[in-house]
């Protein structure tokens, strides 16, 4: 019967998508922590190559990571009692990819658990897995699906950044399951209370990011065009305009 007062709980201290530090049982928090760690060493790898490539993204590259710490640092009060946050890693995907995210990502998670108190080291593998590497896989593969499919390219942008956020609190959600399974119906049965928590503030959220998110880029497209073209983010001759 330990499930119910847990899950009372959760809305104070898993802080939504950055499951506080301690909260997970110490297997799981290892668990996600190995599972994480090689994309970081990937992701290293993919901004070495990008930044000896294209010197001139860097600043697109510290862009990223702003987006990102600003975003995600925003706690927004949901009507369950919880708070939510977007997760801005929908811009740096777009521009460099996920491998490169899962890098910028859990820098931006390390820097929001020491200076803010928001997430912990001991979760940081879990908020990293969740935030920095599922999230942005599923916003590249909705970016590029989009783009193949002949979408233009803010609505593509849009998709990315909006499902990548969404896909992010449903895999945070399912982490807070498998470590907190109901004893009625088990993980399928808590993975529904928990991502019930947090989808009415975080849809909305979502759509916000994803709106954003286009702004930003379309004020990159303006600006930034040669660093754009040099990323190679762009499908058709017609999304350069």
């Amino acid at each position: 019967m330990y499930f119910t007062p847990v899950l009372l709980l959760v809305p104070t201290r898993a802080n939504a998508m950055h499951i506080m530090e301690g909260f997970l049982p110490i297997e799981w928090a290892l668990f996600w922590w190995f599972l994480a760690l090689p994309f970081f060493i990937m992701g290293l790898r993919s901004i070495i190559k990008t930044v000896k490539t294209h010197p001139e993204t860097k600043m697109l590259l510290g862009l990223s990571g702003a987006f990102a710490f600003v975003l995600s640092a925003l706690k927004i009060p949901s009507v369950t009692g919880s708070c939510s946050h977007p997760t801005g890693v929908g811009l740096g995907t777009v521009l460099f990819g996920p491998l490169a995210m899962s890098v910028i990502g859990s820098i931006v998670l390390i820097f929001q658990a020491l200076l803010l108190a928001h997430g912990g080291l001991t979760t940081l593998g879990a908020n990293a897995f969740s935030m920095a590497i599922a999230g942005p896989i599923i916003a590249w593969y909705v970016f590029k699906g989009a783009q193949k499919m002949g979408w233009s390219f803010s609505i593509a942008v849009f998709l990315a950044a909006m499902l990548g956020d969404l896909g992010t609190y449903t895999v945070t959600s399912l982490q807070l399951a498998l470590a907190f399974p109901s004893e009625a119906g088990g993980i399928l049965a808590s993975f529904g209370k928990f991502a019930s928590i947090f989808a009415f503030t975080q849809v909305p959220l979502a759509i916000s990011e994803g709106l954003l998110t286009v702004v930003v880029m379309n004020f990159l497209r303006k600006y930034n065009l040669a660093e754009l073209k040099a990323l190679n983010i762009f499908k058709k001759n017609k999304e350069v305009a």
